[in-house]
């Protein structure tokens, strides 16, 4: 495999490359924007006093971390849809984009709010008591005081799960998301340049992954000046 042979392929398999990766990032960028919320609710479910909430965010990120992303993958696209038929909803189907939006943001979810319960936690419980003993309420000592230096604390962790959720989204071709995978396994079927074709993908990755990596050292540098 010589650097023309490389070029070739690229000029041939760039366009399915980039309609693939415009669907990896817009899945990817959704899902991580709702997924941040979800988070950061299951982590205050899980530090909640109630034990029913505690309850609730436990189990949910149980089930998430003890599944393969894949299976939830089928789960969400094949089983839920059978499921709600069986409960007598005749005409419930869920799309794949829809399917592929919801098993990232589940995955990422479960994950986010544990490195922001992780990150609350190395807060010292000072602060909490001493905002408390002003009496300010626990939700706007949390917001105000709390939230700020966990994010602080966690932003590298949030970053690699960013990356994480970024990379994991390839499996999603499974279930006939047309990301960049999906679109590289159509365009080896169709001319079996293997090599070439899996060597540009690693390389989109690679360079996205750089940049993430990039931007956030430089956001901790500024947030530690």
């Amino acid at each position: 495999m010589n650097p023309e042979s490389l070029i070739q392929t690229l000029q041939g398999v760039g366009p399915m490359l980039a309609s693939g990766l415009g669907t990896t990032l817009y899945v990817t960028v959704l899902s991580l924007v709702i997924a941040m919320v979800l988070g950061i609710l299951v982590c205050l479910m899980h530090l909640s006093h109630l034990k029913v909430l505690r309850g609730i965010a436990k189990f949910y990120i149980w089930i998430i971390r003890g599944t393969p992303m894949l299976v939830q993958a089928f789960y969400v696209y094949f089983a839920l849809p059978q499921l709600f038929q069986l409960l007598g909803a005749t005409e419930f189907r869920v799309s794949v984009l829809t399917a592929s939006i919801l098993t990232l943001t589940l995955n990422a979810g479960a994950y986010i709010s544990e490195i922001f319960r992780g990150s609350i936690e190395a807060v010292p419980k000072g602060q909490m008591e001493a905002s408390r003993s002003l009496g300010v309420s626990y939700a706007t000592s949390m917001r105000k005081i709390i939230l700020p230096q966990a994010v602080r604390i966690c932003l590298p962790s949030l970053v690699n799960q960013c990356i994480i959720t970024l990379k994991d989204s390839t499996i999603l071709y499974a279930i006939g998301l047309g990301e960049i995978m999906y679109q590289a396994r159509i365009y080896v079927g169709r001319t079996m340049e293997s090599f070439a074709t899996y060597t540009w993908v690693a390389v989109v990755f690679l360079l996205i992954t750089s940049v993430l990596m990039l931007v956030s050292r430089t956001v901790e540098k500024r947030m530690r000046a």
